[in-house]
């Protein structure tokens, strides 16, 4: 005859192990799931229980641990209700934007250079209007114009409609020279 399950005498612990939860947390819903996870853990790690041990003893042991591993990993965490935080740590497939990258160095490549060069100075470089005029030697309304037919043709190169997203996960130039951005919008 075989020695019985150790798993079969959990349920019996229960009231004891969620009484000293409640102790510990001083609240009922957050008790039940520390009870939840000590069962769990207690479950899978079966096997380094000793049969004819104390099981209250070691499944205590084991809610405390949990209760104060949890403690600590509560005080290094950041409250965001508003998933700010969160929305900051998201980073998106380099592939992807080596590959928008890649469409829209094509793209630009086939604008005339005086186009280019206004989306540079007036895009990604941040220079205003006036700035661009001065350094190459036209008036603020032609570098305006170059500047919206520039964006124009390069967001038709790309296949993009109007105040649509420009590429997924552009670098704040590539932005600034499709006119996503305010840089150079004085």
């Amino acid at each position: 005859m075989s020695a019985p399950d150790p798993r079969d005498a959990l349920p019996q612990h229960l009231p004891a192990l969620r009484a000293f939860a409640i102790s510990l947390s001083g609240d009922v819903a957050s008790a039940d799931d520390l009870v939840q996870d000590t069962i769990v853990k207690a479950w899978t790690n079966i096997d380094k229980f000793e049969p004819g041990t104390n099981m209250r003893a070691w499944l205590f042991t084991i809610l405390r641990n949990t209760f104060f591993s949890d403690k600590r990993k509560r005080k290094r965490e950041v409250p965001d209700p508003d998933g700010f935080h969160a929305g900051r740590l998201v980073e998106k497939p380099a592939h992807d934007g080596r590959l928008a990258f890649s469409d829209f160095k094509t793209a630009f490549n086939q604008l005339s250079p005086e186009h280019r060069e206004v989306l540079i100075l007036a895009g990604a470089s941040g220079f205003s209007y006036e700035d661009v005029a001065e350094m190459t030697g036209v008036a603020v309304g032609t570098v305006k114009s170059r500047v919206n037919r520039a964006r124009a043709r390069l967001c038709e190169l790309l296949g993009l409609n109007e105040g649509e997203d420009p590429i997924s996960g552009p670098d704040g130039a590539t932005l600034a020279v499709l006119g996503n951005s305010r840089v150079g919008a004085t």
